[in-house]
């Protein structure tokens, strides 16, 4: 008999390990995008039970697309509301962009809600002092509302400066919200308490998912990182630079970065990405303004958001495209650039096809594992005939994707998976040349102070150094 429970519990336990097995295999079979992943992943499962099922449970499994879906059907509005499409409809922008872009706008159709409006005016800031000064100044003048979205907001000098402007629109008897991301709330932490700062003048403010003891909670991914302020549904700012003192920049020193400002119809695009993130976290939704806005300018614009509840992909997509559609020139400016294949090898083709492709990169970066990771896959694009330019120190932040003379992306997102797949960002597509000129000059003049990297620079490392960058360059992913 003893021997019959032994068999039977060697049956049951085989049995549930060879079935858990090849669950772990299947899922991982359909789910990797990868095929080298999703093979290594079921020979891992397979060959060694129970051993690989636990250890893919504990590193293959993308917890933050899972969370983050369950995140979106908890939410009164979800995270990232509007749904895009391949079945969406597309805009005739004949005589409103260049034959060159249709295809282009075409694509932002299918992968965004909004279409491109025509006229918005739009200013470039290439110093923290001037776009902090902009933005100070519409809180101030602001006659119906203002929403500031910001990944940090530390209580210095300048923080000071917008939490007393903040202050005083509610005085004014104006609708004032503020949402900070709750982990980059604490940066500066414990000096910087902007929260507790604003709530003692009770201007309105939320936390984007913070970190909390109990339940336990604390996600580096799925953090807020967009950058917007809108004041009355007819000005916005949007951009790379958060509420911080190191955005001011004089005499060389402090973060270089560049922030815009723009007047006209796609501020209401940017409002309801404020709107629907206000009620994930609050959920109360509040009804856009939409104040009837004549043209105010000569640029076509259209808001894009990203997030990875329904469709992670989406910016990646459209930069892909955006490279896929030039025709002279691709230019990328980004603190922390760290491409997958599909878009190193966007870049790759339209090199080869001729295109002046250039990547501007910091020479002195504050994430200095980040900079490693990134110059692994430098070699890769290098031989193919792409320019890679490293900007001088003081810290180069700014967040730019550059084609032709007449398109621009701009806003919050880093050419890295962190941005692209995990965070939730916000940018604009610019199109016209007018508008565009002043991103082309800006650019230009990065890239004149910069130092071209060669492929004999990339070559020269020593193998120590070779070794360190690929280490970084494997845990890219999640850096």
């Amino acid at each position: 008999m003893a021997s019959w429970f032994a068999f039977i519990e060697f049956f049951l336990g085989g049995g549930l390990v060879a079935g858990v097995s090849l669950w772990a295999a299947g899922h991982a079979l359909l789910t990797r995008d990868n095929p080298n992943s999703a093979l290594g992943w079921v020979g891992v499962c397979l060959l060694f039970p129970p051993f690989g099922s636990v250890l893919y449970f504990l590193l293959g499994l993308n917890r933050v697309h899972v969370r983050a879906r369950q995140l979106d059907r908890e939410s009164v509005r979800g995270l990232g509301t509007q749904r895009p499409g391949p079945s969406a409809d597309v805009t005739d922008y004949t005589g409103l962009l260049s034959l060159d872009r249709l295809g282009l706008a075409a694509a932002g159709d299918r992968l965004g809600p909004w279409p491109v409006r025509a006229g918005n005016d739009l200013s470039l800031f290439d110093t923290g002092d001037d776009a902090f000064e902009a933005m100070l100044a519409a809180i101030e003048s602001a006659e119906s509302f203002v929403y500031l979205t910001t990944y940090i907001f530390k209580s210095d000098v300048l923080g000071r400066r917008f939490i007393d402007a903040l202050a005083d629109a509610v005085e004014r008897g104006l609708d004032v919200r503020v949402l900070i991301d709750g982990v980059g709330a604490l940066y500066g932490w414990p000096f910087s308490k902007p929260g507790r700062l604003l709530r003692a003048l009770d201007v309105p403010v939320q936390f984007f998912l913070p970190p909390r003891l109990w339940p336990p909670s604390f996600r580096l991914n799925l953090r807020n990182h967009r950058k917007m302020l809108v004041v009355d549904g007819k000005r916005a700012f949007t951009g790379g630079m958060n509420i911080d003192k190191a955005h001011l920049f004089h005499d060389g020193h402090g973060i270089s970065d560049v922030h815009f400002g723009v007047s006209g119809p796609v501020v209401g695009q940017i409002e309801r990405v404020f709107l629907d993130d206000w009620a994930f976290v609050t959920n109360e939704y509040s009804t856009p303004s939409d104040p009837a806005l004549g043209p105010l300018g000569p640029t076509a614009c259209r808001a894009v958001e990203n997030g990875p509840t329904r469709d992670p992909g989406r910016l990646s997509s459209l930069i892909q495209s955006a490279i896929a559609n030039a025709q002279h020139r691709v230019v990328i400016a980004s603190p922390y650039f760290l491409p997958d294949a599909a878009l190193t090898g966007a870049l790759e083709a339209a090199a080869l096809r001729g295109v002046d492709v250039s990547v501007v990169l910091p020479s002195a970066n504050n994430l200095a594992y980040v900079d490693w990771a990134s110059r692994h896959g430098l070699g890769a694009l290098l031989v193919r005939g792409v320019k890679v330019f490293r900007r001088p120190a003081p810290f180069a932040h700014t967040k730019l994707l550059l084609v032709d003379s007449d398109y621009a992306l701009v806003g919050s997102p880093n050419i890295d998976p962190r941005s692209l797949r995990l965070n939730f960002e916000f940018a604009v597509e610019v199109y016209g040349v007018a508008a565009v000129s002043a991103i082309n000059a800006y650019i230009d003049q990065n890239i004149a102070i910069s130092t071209p990297y060669t492929l004999a620079d990339d070559q020269s490392r020593s193998l120590m150094i070779r070794l360190r960058d690929g280490c970084f360059w494997l845990a890219s992913p999640y850096l």
